[in-house]
């Protein structure tokens, strides 16, 4: 085994290799604190048959031993990963990919499997380290090596790696990757830090990136193998010159084409077109004709982007397409917002629930259930295409946490509005930045269905060209910009800063001066797009929708919850069938009542003051017969609270028989006469028809013992 650490943080991080799983091509346990990670990477043989893409796949394996948990449910084994997972493998894949040769398309395999998780170490973060050294120790052509470090605010002053209690308190929660060279992605959510804090954060994370890559350098130099030959195909001279002067007029008809899907067929009728012409000159070589038709179209674009400053669908660098707000879209929602740029279009639909409608969580983490939920959809409809409708995908999973992410800030807490959340983003049409078109509209459905949030939010995608010095920056990227651009760039905020940050950057390297120069364009970008937001609505409704629950709060002891809940349940079961509601209760007595009927949650919360409330000495009760003895009867006089009524305390005169006054379910007034140290509640019926009643008692019973009647007795009583 081969061990190499370093200082990292005021951390030891430690890799080790030559121990495990030493038949895949690069294999490294990867320690930090006690968080520890097997990462492996191998590679095909030959390459992928019919691939023009680099079939790169990472997979983020937690096992729940990790943390000391038995998994949940009736399997008892981890299944399909978590959305945390999933994030993490995304997190992993983005700063890898652009560095491997153009052109490779060996299947590469990446698995990080999480063995043991210390809380002030977190994994996710880790396995992007433990990727790149095995990488770069292995066979594989990699033009690494890269490192991530996630960074924290916390009282305005920035810090590497934070501990846990630091994580909670920080106002900024960033992770950033890059070679030694360069920032090559970031991922942040933060609580409205301004563009020159985040800025910072990413510079002073970058310098520490430096010397985790030293570390797997010194790796690379003792246990390092030499790379598998690959030579970067070229495509003949011949053929992209002849392609180039075939398509050369014709690709200027194709940039003067603005709608998205007209482009794209054109494209492809230009295509077919060229591989019919070329079908003698260039035999067997439709592929290659394909592409170059791409690469052509791919620097024509760029080339007018940095020469003449005009866009695929004619706009000026940082002119944004038009946009249309509305809401109260879907009239029986609770909530809903329809968000329409240019020719991205996404529906979200706000539902509150209960408290007790979080989503519970089975992971590594110390979250164990989430209140607020964004979940987004992308069908192929949205971009024209027909195709399978299976579950959520990774690529809709990390763009719903994304638009969470900018979101979560802006909500209030449990006490203002004790509801669980969920937004839902149906993404309707697709040309750019769908995940900020979801933040738009879900931060407008949340104002539609009530809830207080703060303010709006919203956020724009950024693009960049860039040709040796000269670089411009795109406000309101569109597809074809994301492809052929050389940075995708997503930032959500509000009046007052940031929120969310996502940045990818296919490029070497980025100075520091065009990375503010793209943060300052976005704010003004999501600015201008929030001003036509709040044409729609600017602050949310004074009420709940009608058709959302209401919630009745109120506070009991905790000593009290066994006696809302009863045995087995039966009492809060009892209270939920006579009233329709649902009921969640708190460690500390606080208990939630939903309910979509007003009435429902009044009776609901009068139940559970009864059954919450203490007998006071000296006071009268209505109370029901329970049962009757010899000495006596014992009345309920609240629920779940009974005492007795001594025969000698029935009535003002002398009671032969319990029976002659009261039977089991008469409805009797009785006065609390005391609580005794072992808390048996004496009760008194003389008492209280004395307190005022003498005149009303006068018949309870005759002087020739005949019983009273019971009838009348009890409707004074009640009266």
């Amino acid at each position: 085994m081969e061990n190499f650490t370093k200082e990292i943080a005021g951390r030891t991080m430690n890799f080790e290799t030559g121990s495990l799983a030493r038949q895949a091509h690069g294999s490294v346990v990867v320690r930090y604190g006690d968080t520890t990670l097997l990462v492996t990477a191998t590679v095909s043989r030959e390459p992928r048959e019919g691939a023009d893409f680099l079939p790169l796949t990472v997979d983020y394996e937690e096992r729940l031993y990790a943390v000391g948990k038995i998994p949940g449910g009736f399997i008892k084994r981890e299944g399909r990963p978590t959305e945390k997972a999933i994030l993490a493998c995304r997190l992993t894949d983005r700063p890898l990919r652009p560095l491997f040769p153009k052109g490779f398309r060996h299947s590469i395999h990446i698995v990080a499997t999480v063995l043991s998780v210390d809380q002030d170490h977190p994994p996710e973060v880790m396995a992007i380290n433990g990727a790149s050294a095995a990488l770069s120790i292995s066979k594989i052509p990699f033009l690494g090596p890269i490192a991530a470090v996630e960074v924290a605010l916390v009282d305005e002053e920035i810090i590497i790696n934070p501990n846990q209690e630091e994580s909670e308190k920080s106002s900024l929660d960033l992770v950033v990757a890059g070679t030694r060279d360069a920032v090559m992605m970031v991922e942040a959510g933060a609580s409205e830090v301004s563009e020159e804090k985040v800025l910072d954060a990413i510079m002073m994370g970058h310098e520490e990136i430096k010397n985790i890559i030293k570390l797997q350098e010194e790796m690379i130099d003792q246990v390092g193998t030499d790379k598998m030959i690959f030579e970067e195909p070229e495509e003949g001279k011949d053929l992209e010159e002849a392609v180039n002067k075939f398509a050369s007029g014709k690709i200027e008809e194709v940039l003067e084409i603005k709608d998205k899907a007209e482009k794209e067929d054109k494209v492809e009728e230009l295509k077919k077109e060229a591989i019919k012409y070329f079908e003698e000159t260039f035999p067997e070589q439709e592929r290659q004709i394909a592409s170059q038709i791409e690469k052509f179209h791919k620097e024509k674009v760029r080339e007018r982007i940095i020469k003449e400053a005009i866009r695929p669908d004619g706009r000026k660098p940082e002119e944004i397409r038009p946009i249309l707000s509305q809401v109260a879209f879907l009239p029986r929602a609770h909530g809903s917002g329809l968000f329409t740029r240019g020719q991205t279009q996404v529906l979200t639909v706000c539902t509150l629930g209960a408290l007790g409608d979080v989503q519970i969580l089975d992971g590594l983490g110390i979250e164990e259930f989430k209140k607020f939920m964004h979940h987004y959809n992308f069908p192929p409809f949205s971009v024209g295409e027909s195709g399978f409708m299976r579950g959520p995908g990774r690529r809709e999973i990390g763009h719903g946490a994304l638009a969470e992410k900018a979101i979560y800030p802006l909500l209030p807490d449990n006490e203002e509005f004790p509801y669980t959340i969920r937004l839902v983003s149906e993404v309707l049409e697709s040309n750019g930045s769908t995940s900020m078109g979801s933040v738009c509209s879900s931060s407008m459905a949340l104002m539609d269905a009530g809830v207080p949030v703060r303010k709006n939010v919203a956020g724009i995608a950024m693009g960049l060209v860039q040709e040796e010095d000269e670089a411009v920056i795109l406000s309101d990227i569109q597809g074809v910009e994301d492809f052929f651009g050389d940075m995708d760039f997503k930032v959500a905020g509000t009046r007052e800063g940031i929120t969310a940050l996502q940045m990818d950057i296919k490029v070497k390297g980025l100075s520091r001066e065009v990375l503010e120069k793209a943060l300052v364009e976005a704010k003004k970008g999501y600015l201008y797009i929030m001003d036509k937001m709040e044409e729609a609505i600017s602050e949310p409704r004074p009420e709940v929708s009608p058709y959302a629950p209401r919630i009745f709060t109120m506070q009991i002891h905790p000593d009290k919850i066994r006696d809302v809940i009863g045995p087995g349940g039966k009492i809060i079961n009892k209270i939920v069938e006579e009233t329709g509601v649902k009921i969640d209760i708190e460690p500390d007595g606080k208990i939630y009542i939903a309910a979509v009927e007003e009435e429902g949650g009044n009776k609901a919360r009068e139940m559970i003051e009864r059954l919450t409330a203490d007998v006071e000495p000296g006071k009268e009760y209505l109370g029901k017969v329970t049962r009757v003895e010899k000495y006596g009867a014992f009345v309920e006089v609240l629920p779940g609270k009974e005492g007795l009524v001594h025969i000698s305390q029935l009535a003002r005169d002398r009671v032969g028989k319990t029976e002659d006054v009261v039977n089991v379910g008469d409805e009797v007034l009785v006065k609390v006469l005391d609580i005794d140290d072992r808390g048996r509640i004496n009760l008194s019926r003389k008492a209280a028809l004395k307190d005022g009643r003498e005149g009303e008692d006068s018949n309870d019973e005759s002087s020739s013992g005949r019983p009273p009647d019971k009838s009348k007795s009890q409707r004074r009583e009640r009266k």
